[in-house]
């Protein structure tokens, strides 16, 4: 594994934590293909739940421009093939991973980094976080998903503003106009986190799977296209040994020893 991206087992949580801290974590070639690596091992190794964060004093400020500065280049970078090729297959994976992916931003998000954040399905963030859409300072377009995520999470509105202006976002106001979870203490944010990520690993993984597909798929389906994914779904769901465990837990008054089948 690169050293750009560490990995942690705690129980059935996997801990990734994107590894640059010198240049805020952010994005080169490298740290891509490993990030999508730990990903597909995560999943592949039977991991239950995700837990994606950053080291030192950021989680991430998107692209390392060093790597595609024009001045050091004979021709303009071809920055549609960089999405095309890192970005948008990464983007896809975190929303097709079947099981909870928690982002705990521990400071900066920025640019891309601050998409890749609002591509995973639980995001918390320490109350001195700030989430900033930093394209507009170098003249480009949210990428990352960036333009979906903030238009349906905020609205046009504000995510024309937020996209626009470059203006940095504390994680208090995302909290608040709900385009995160939670902003937590500094003080405990990562024990915090962690207790949450490690809930959802612990938890009925195979129901809160097709919970994120579901939820995922309301932004395009009619209403009842939706009611009829419920169906099959929770048909799904009501054939697994979590549900018959949830049902007797709750009967005998007992915590639930879920196991994720």
């Amino acid at each position: 594994m690169s050293e750009t991206i560490l990995t942690e087992q705690i129980g059935n949580l996997v801990k990734i934590t994107l590894n640059r801290p010198d240049r805020l974590n952010s994005f080169n070639d490298e740290m891509h293909l490993a990030l999508r690596k730990a990903l597909e091992s995560a999943r592949d190794n039977g991991a239950r739940a995700v837990l994606l964060t950053g080291a030192g004093r950021g989680f991430c400020a998107g692209q390392d421009l060093g790597d595609r500065d024009p001045s050091k280049m004979d021709t303009p970078p071809d920055l549609g093939t960089t999405i095309a090729n890192f970005y948008n297959p990464l983007v896809r994976l975190i929303r097709s991973l079947d099981i909870p992916i928690i982002c705990a931003v521990n400071g900066v998000a920025a640019g891309a980094g601050a998409n890749i954040a609002l591509a995973c399905d639980i995001v918390v963030a320490t109350e001195s976080a700030k989430f900033i859409q930093s394209f507009a300072k170098v003249g480009l377009v949210p990428d990352g998903g960036g333009s979906w995520s903030l238009t349906k999470l905020l609205g046009e509105a504000r995510a024309k503003a937020l996209a626009m202006t470059a203006e940095p976002l504390s994680a208090i106001q995302a909290a608040e106009w709900g385009l995160i979870w939670k902003a937590l203490p500094d003080e405990t944010f990562m024990k915090d986190a962690e207790a949450l990520a490690i809930q959802m690993a612990n938890g009925p993984t195979v129901g809160l799977g097709m919970t994120k597909k579901a939820i995922q798929a309301a932004h395009t389906n009619s209403l009842d296209e939706q009611l009829e994914l419920e169906a099959k779904s929770q048909k799904l769901c009501g054939e697994t040994s979590d549900y018959a465990e949830g049902v007797s837990a709750f009967l005998e008054k007992r915590a639930a020893n879920f196991a994720g089948q």
